[in-house]
């Protein structure tokens, strides 16, 4: 597994790395879950992805020895930077930017995005992702993160990543089974770093879960749209259900896990151990979490819904990103922060968020009945293409 796959693709991002140009400002929410501890049996990823560049895509990259879905930013459509995928092994990755990891001036960084490429192309599992790495150590790697990685077995395996040297964190050894992560490694300076809140946040919420039941589906349709605050007290959806539409109700959702800077949310539920038979499914909420639709998409189908990659900017996010405007109209500064939850939920009924919850509860029940039985390529990409058609005609239909 050499390093050849990150410089393929990826001339622009070392460019910038060499002048010490940041590609993005990443502050993530991640987990990392064992098949024993999910309620699927089938071990999990999860990642909602802050960052500046706010129009994404999935892609999918037919290559050797593995294929694979990549969540990718706009302008990188041909998926050598990928910042959550699946493989056509089972092996899934994702990331989040640790700021409180060793650093040195001068040398490679912001390159995760080409190392997960390359991990998506080159790995079957968490095992050979870590020799990987091993052969990768040095000024050039250009990490400074914590790598999220599972694979068919069942594994679910963090890696805190710093140019030269990492620790290994195996989710079967935490006692529920699972790692959650936002932007501190645990093997980092004590007390730095970021997204301490978010990160106390995601505890409180998993928390909840029975031992061995972590819900993908709660995750996925709850948790990514979080907007609870740990030392605020705040309006919630709640009240702005009892608030008149034309009454503006604002929320501080800077230190929230659905964010403004939140550009996508993806769940991977990977293949069942115990089940030779079982796909991974990639769940993609295409956008910040309450103005976008989950899209389920899989490897196995050979390609990525339409709504997800075509254009200059993709449909799903292009409708994404215009809601988002509704609920975030002052755009000034520090403004952006601030979220108007009547544009959500209102007492006149008008909100949009009711319509986003019960097009994605359909497309999330149709798809698990969807896979109780195998199927072709064909059947799995005329899915996932009307899964995504469905979404988008949702997303047009809010003004």
């Amino acid at each position: 597994m050499g390093l050849r796959g990150r410089v393929v693709g990826g001339v622009v991002a070392i460019l910038l790395a060499w002048t010490g140009v940041c590609l993005a400002g990443e502050e993530c929410t991640s987990a990392v879950v064992i098949s024993t501890a999910s309620k699927t049996g089938a071990p999990l990823l999860w990642k909602n992805r802050d960052t500046d560049v706010l129009s994404n895509r999935v892609v999918f990259v037919r290559d050797v020895p593995h294929s694979y879905l990549g969540l990718v930013n706009v302008s990188t459509p041909n998926g050598r930077q990928v910042f959550a995928g699946l493989n056509s092994a089972g092996f899934a990755i994702m990331n989040t930017v640790a700021y409180n990891l060793p650093k040195q001036s001068g040398e490679m960084e912001d390159l995760e995005g080409i190392v997960m490429a390359d991990a998506l192309r080159t790995c079957a599992t968490v095992e050979e992702f870590e020799r990987y790495l091993q052969a990768g150590l040095g000024p050039d790697l250009g990490s400074w993160a914590n790598f999220g990685a599972i694979d068919s077995s069942g594994k679910a395996w963090l890696f805190e990543v710093h140019n030269h040297g990492y620790q290994r964190l195996d989710a079967a050894a935490a006692e529920a089974g699972y790692l959650l992560n936002t932007n501190f490694a645990r093997s980092g300076a004590e007390g730095k770093g970021a997204g301490y809140l978010r990160f106390e946040r995601a505890e409180r919420l998993f928390s909840k879960f029975p031992r061995g039941g972590v819900d993908p589906r709660t995750i996925l349709t709850r948790f990514t749209r979080d907007l609870g605050h740990v030392l605020l007290r705040q309006p919630g959806l709640d009240e702005a259900r009892a608030t008149p539409s034309e009454t503006e109700l604002w929320a501080f959702t800077r230190d929230c896990i659905n964010r403004p800077s939140t550009s996508a949310a993806a769940v991977i539920v990977g293949r069942n151990p115990a089940d030779a038979h079982s796909v991974a499914t990639m769940w993609v909420i295409p956008g910040e979490p309450v103005t976008a639709i989950a899209v389920p998409v899989w490897v196995e189908a050979g390609a990525s819904p339409a709504p997800l990659w075509e254009g200059e900017e993709a449909p799903l996010w292009r409708e994404s990103l215009r809601i988002k405007r509704i609920i975030h109209p002052k755009p000034e500064g520090n403004k952006k922060e601030y979220l108007d939850l009547t544009r959500l939920e209102n007492a006149d009924g008008t909100g949009f968020l009711p319509a986003l919850l019960a097009a994605e509860a359909a497309i999330v029940d149709e798809t698990e009945q969807f896979l109780k039985r195998a199927h072709t390529a064909e059947e799995l990409r005329t899915f996932q293409d009307a899964m995504a058609a469905r979404a988008l005609a949702t997303l047009q239909s809010i003004r």
